[in-house]
């Protein structure tokens, strides 16, 4: 198989403008090779074709001439703009289709396997011609009171834009409708719809925060109304804060990495101020969850702090009323033993056996009263001092 025409080192209109262009008719396009090198997938398209392709397109001067319905009509259509532009968006595509883009625009296979497998983190790469990008997307779901994460991957050549989206956000019909409404700043080439995609990335993240602000602030309230479920909760929004930051910081970086190429790519003008402004709002969205990761850690604290006050609180209490319970236990263990010694003697002197001593006594009756007063007399003074009564 030929090789492909060199692409541009950055997706830039200025390199357009320098002559690349894509071989116009199928006449010049690369002969069918065999069947190991010549995927049959855009020949050929699967029904799951017709899933996964969310949106495709062919742009020429920022305007939409062609809506191909399959990825095979996508790449003819394209062969045939010169100065065309593709547009291919995707929702989890199976292996042939990526494969089939991959023999297309000459897609690295490290980024075909990051697209295939998701769970990346955000990142940004070169190879060659090709830029890849790994975006992590949010929105914030009312009704559960959660932050969604969602995974993009972009990749950005010199006449086409592949997004390869795994979830629900964001929502790329949006952005593709802002930049057909915009056709001059369509026109600037492929990167001028990936710094539109990293803005929609970075402004869904807004709503997000003012969620996450709002839980903050229910959180606070119940922490000090005493309600136990509210630990559950803080643990839960810590785990998406650690989400969110994953998702937040590398963009810092990847932004930076971005603006230090506009003299290398010779970037637009509209486009460098257009990145700046994404890069403004990235660092304050950083910020933000950094602060809300360091809040929820301190309401942690004073929540830990006060559930220790509460339990020590109820420990005492339960101590007191134990020993409340145990002085009361001893007053009538201590009557119990006193009301005792009377109903022993007065039992033993009341079972009229014969030959029982002193029953024929005279003094026998007042000795077994002084005996009973004298016994509950010594159990009274020896509980007392012994402060059970």
């Amino acid at each position: 198989m030929p090789e492909r025409p060199d692409r541009r080192s950055s997706p830039s209109a200025a390199a357009k403008r320098a002559g690349w262009r894509r071989p116009a008719s199928p006449a010049s396009a690369p002969p069918a090779g065999p069947p190991d090198t010549q995927p049959p997938a855009p020949q050929a398209p699967p029904p799951a074709d017709h899933r996964s392709v969310v949106d495709s397109a062919v742009y020429r001067d920022g305007r939409r001439v062609a809506s191909p319905a399959t990825l095979a009509e996508t790449f003819r259509q394209l062969r045939e703009q010169p100065d065309g532009m593709a547009w291919i968006g995707l929702h989890r595509p199976t292996e042939p289709e990526l494969h089939s883009l991959a023999a297309e625009f000459n897609l690295h296979e490290l980024a075909v396997e990051d697209a295939l497998e998701a769970h990346q983190r955000p990142k940004l790469e070169r190879y060659g011609d090709t830029l890849f990008v790994v975006l992590r997307a949010a929105r914030y779901v009312d009704a559960l009171e959660e932050v969604d994460f969602g995974e993009l991957h972009v990749f950005v050549g010199p006449d086409f834009l592949i997004t390869v989206r795994h979830g629900a956000a964001p929502d790329l019909s949006s952005v593709r409708r802002r930049m057909e409404a915009t056709p001059e700043l369509l026109s600037l080439g492929p990167e001028a719809a990936l710094y539109a995609i990293l803005d929609a990335v970075v402004d869904g993240y807004a709503p997000v925060v003012e969620g996450v602000q709002t839980d903050i602030d229910e959180i606070e309230t119940e922490v000090f109304r005493g309600d136990p479920a509210v630990s559950r909760r803080i643990y839960e929004l810590s785990r998406e804060m650690v989400e969110f930051q994953r998702a937040t910081r590398p963009l810092v970086g990847m932004l930076n990495n971005l603006m230090a190429g506009f003299a290398k790519y010779r970037t637009d003008e509209e486009l460098q101020r257009y990145l700046r402004d994404v890069a403004d709002h990235v660092t304050h969205t950083s910020e933000r969850v950094d602060g809300f990761r360091q809040a929820l850690t301190e309401i942690l604290t004073v929540n830990s702090t006060l559930v220790s006050q509460q339990q020590n609180a109820e420990m005492r209490a339960l101590a007191e009323a134990g020993f409340e319970q145990n002085e009361e236990i001893k007053k009538i263990s201590s009557w119990a033993a006193i009301l005792f010694a009377p109903t022993l003697v007065g039992t033993i002197y009341g079972m009229n056996f014969e030959t029982m001593p002193e029953l024929k006594w005279a003094a026998g009756y007042p000795f077994a009263i002084l005996l009973m007063a004298v016994v509950c007399v010594s159990l009274y003074v020896i509980f007392k001092k012994r402060d059970w009564l």
